[in-house]
């Protein structure tokens, strides 16, 4: 007992003296706690625009030759071994179709969009787990592997059909973002006119609906007239897959502090998004301007596509894009978590859904280099496991209590069109 009690000072001092843990040390352990759980990535997009939905001699354990030069077509952002390097643990894969296509052909193209999704999953059993809820995500991380779940993009592809909308919920999809660029018959956009001044009641049965079966109702790419629509309707928490803070860079995209408040009152969460245009606000001026160049080389070149083509060429070589750095996408990260607190932030980088990122976060090897950066800032590790995952799965789980409360409601219903 004597010798215990001269050690026991002894091994105060000894711990008290070791030196403090630097930030890539920080990073590391919060990402093996917590391994990112990303909340938009666009590989199905991929899938369908390279490949036509075709998976045979599709190698995705490594995608990195998958460019062709010649095309000027870089390769893909997202593999098995990149995601395995940057410390992905689960991951909602995007199923998206333009919203210029007619309803009836957006819920078509989604089912294959659906299907090959979970394809690729299926070819991958050693490295992917479908998973449809927050336990199968807990248990597939921890049997090291990539929990991989299924959100839809646009709310074009239920066909404004509550059925549609339900059979997709059963095919696996957890979230949907109501809106794309363009609005729908039942709520408004962000980057399109405003025709309903956000949700339609037919807007709110949608909303409404999703809550009751446990699909996350997704925020980005929505006016924010539609975004407090949805929050005064109350319910579970809503997400925003991909979106930025608006006070930083002005994009309509963006979300604006006021909306972020009510997002954080809501117990919301707000990922994310790694697409310049959207994080540096010089490269939404540089996006403005180009716009114009290509109105004006359009007139100048009227009946020479060849030229006018030609003119933009050399006005892009001339005048590259600011893609900013990882350190422009961590003071949105800082600015949201201090605003609505730490607890309401994660990442949705929507990697493969973009045509470049911020240097630093090319592609999904990288997530763990915004840990570092921001360790660096000073976040503890316990907060940078709330952004890596523990946020979202918070989200999700109050999504499936709130399910579980009304799984007797009966379901909504609208009449058929045709």
């Amino acid at each position: 007992m004597r010798y215990a009690l001269i050690l026991a000072p002894l091994a105060f001092a000894l711990i008290s003296a070791a030196p403090p843990r630097g930030p890539e040390a920080t990073a590391q352990a919060a990402l093996r706690a917590a391994p990112v759980f990303d909340g938009h990535n666009d590989v199905p997009e991929q899938l369908r625009d390279r490949r036509k939905n075709v998976l045979e001699g599709f190698d995705f354990l490594d995608t990195r030759s998958t460019g062709d030069a010649a095309k000027a077509v870089p390769p893909m952002m997202t593999d098995i071994m990149r995601m395995r390097t940057g410390k992905v643990g689960a991951q909602f894969w995007s199923v998206y179709v333009s919203a210029n296509l007619p309803e009836p052909q957006a819920v078509q193209a989604i089912l294959e969009q659906i299907d090959v999704t979970r394809r690729l999953i299926a070819q991958y059993p050693t490295d992917l787990q479908f998973c449809t809820d927050s336990n199968c995500v807990e248990t597939s991380s921890k049997a090291g592997r990539i929990a991989s779940l299924i959100g839809m993009e646009g709310g074009h592809s239920i066909g404004g059909s509550l059925g549609v909308l339900r059979q997709m919920h059963g095919l696996g999809a957890r979230y949907m973002t109501l809106t794309h660029f363009k609005n729908t018959a039942w709520a408004d956009s962000a980057t399109d006119a405003p025709a309903h001044d956000g949700l339609t009641p037919f807007g709110e049965k949608v909303v409404r609906e999703m809550q009751r079966l446990g699909m996350l109702v997704d925020l980005a790419h929505v006016s924010e007239a539609t975004m407090r629509d949805v929050m005064a309707l109350g319910g579970p928490p809503p997400m925003v897959s991909h979106s930025n803070a608006r006070s930083i860079n002005g994009h309509a995209r963006n979300v604006s502090d006021a909306t972020l408040t009510l997002i954080g009152k809501a117990g919301g969460i707000v990922m994310v998004n790694f697409y310049p245009p959207y994080v540096v606000e010089a490269a939404r001026q540089w996006t403005a301007v180009r716009e114009a160049e290509v109105a004006r080389f359009r007139s100048l070149h009227r009946g020479d596509p060849a030229a006018e083509a030609a003119a933009l060429t050399a006005w892009d070589t001339a005048n590259p894009m600011p893609r900013g750095s990882l350190k422009d996408v961590a003071d949105h990260i800082d600015h949201i978590a201090k605003l609505i607190g730490v607890g309401h932030v994660g990442l949705g980088g929507d990697l493969d859904g973009v045509d470049s990122t911020v240097a630093g976060l090319d592609d999904v090897a990288a997530y763990p280099a915004l840990f570092v950066e921001l360790a660096r800032r000073g976040w503890p590790q316990a907060d940078l496991e709330k952004l890596a995952s523990r946020n979202m799965l918070r989200v999700m789980k109050a999504a499936e209590a709130y399910a579980v409360v009304h799984r007797a409601d009966p379901p909504l219903e609208n009449e058929t069109t045709f």
